[in-house]
C-alpha cells in the first residue's frame, strides 16, 4: 500500500467516527474539550487498535470474525440509535442517553470500529507480515480517526447552537443507518 492509500483508509474508516462525533457535539449543544477531546481519543484508539487485533488472530480466527463482525457492528449501533430515538420522546429530565458518559462513547469507540477488525485481517493478507509494517497505517489510522472525531464534535455544537437542534431522532437514525450499512457491505460483499 502506498502512502495516499493509507491515509484514504485511514480517513474512510474514520468517517463513521465524523458522523457520531457531530451528533454528539449538537446534542451538547457547547464546546467540551474535556469530553470531545475523550471521545476522539478512545475513537483514534479503538480504530487503531482493531487492524491491530483483526492482523493478529487472522490466522487463526479469521472465519470466526467475518461470520459475525457486521452483525456485531448493526446490533451495536441499532442499539444505540433506537435508545436515542426513544430519548427523543421522554421529558428532559428522564433522558439518559449521554454522549459525555464514559460507557456510552465507549459502545460508540466499539461499534464504529468494527471493520476495522477486517481492515486488519486484510493487512494479514496483503502484505504486513510484521508488527514494525504495521505501524505506520495502525497510527495514520488513529491520527485520521481522532482529528476527524475532534473536528466532527466542533462542528456539531456549531450547528446545534446556530439552529436549536434537538436531534435526537436524526442521530438515532444515522446509528441504525451506519450499522445497516456495514451490515449490507458485509453481506454484498459475501454474495
Amino acid at each position: 500500500m502506498s502512502i495516499l492509500e493509507i491515509w484514504l483508509l485511514a480517513v474512510s474508516l474514520a468517517i463513521d467516527c465524523f458522523t457520531v462525533s457531530i451528533t454528539s457535539g449538537i446534542i451538547l449543544h457547547r464546546i467540551r474539550w474535556g469530553i470531545f477531546l475523550k471521545m476522539a481519543f478512545l475513537f483514534g484508539l479503538f480504530q487503531a487498535a482493531m487492524p491491530f487485533l483483526g492482523w493478529l488472530g487472522a490466522s487463526r480466527f479469521n472465519h470466526l470474525i467475518e461470520t459475525y463482525d457486521h452483525w456485531i457492528a448493526f446490533a451495536l449501533l441499532a442499539f444505540l440509535g433506537i435508545r436515542m430515538i426513544r430519548e427523543h420522546f421522554k421529558d428532559e429530565e428522564e433522558r439518559s442517553f449521554d454522549p459525555t458518559r464514559m460507557k456510552v462513547i465507549l459502545t460508540l469507540a466499539v461499534a464504529t470500529s468494527i471493520d476495522a477488525l477486517t481492515v486488519g485481517i486484510s493487512f494479514a493478507f496483503t502484505g504486513f507480515h510484521t508488527l514494525s509494517s504495521l505501524l505506520y497505517p495502525l497510527t495514520a489510522i488513529g491520527i485520521a480517526s481522532f482529528v476527524i472525531s475532534l473536528a466532527g464534535s466542533l462542528i456539531g455544537v456549531f450547528f446545534g447552537k446556530r439552529f436549536n437542534l434537538r436531534v435526537e431522532i436524526f442521530g438515532g437514525l444515522v446509528l441504525i443507518g451506519i450499522g445497516v450499512k456495514i451490515l449490507f457491505e458485509h453481506l454484498l460483499a459475501n454474495h
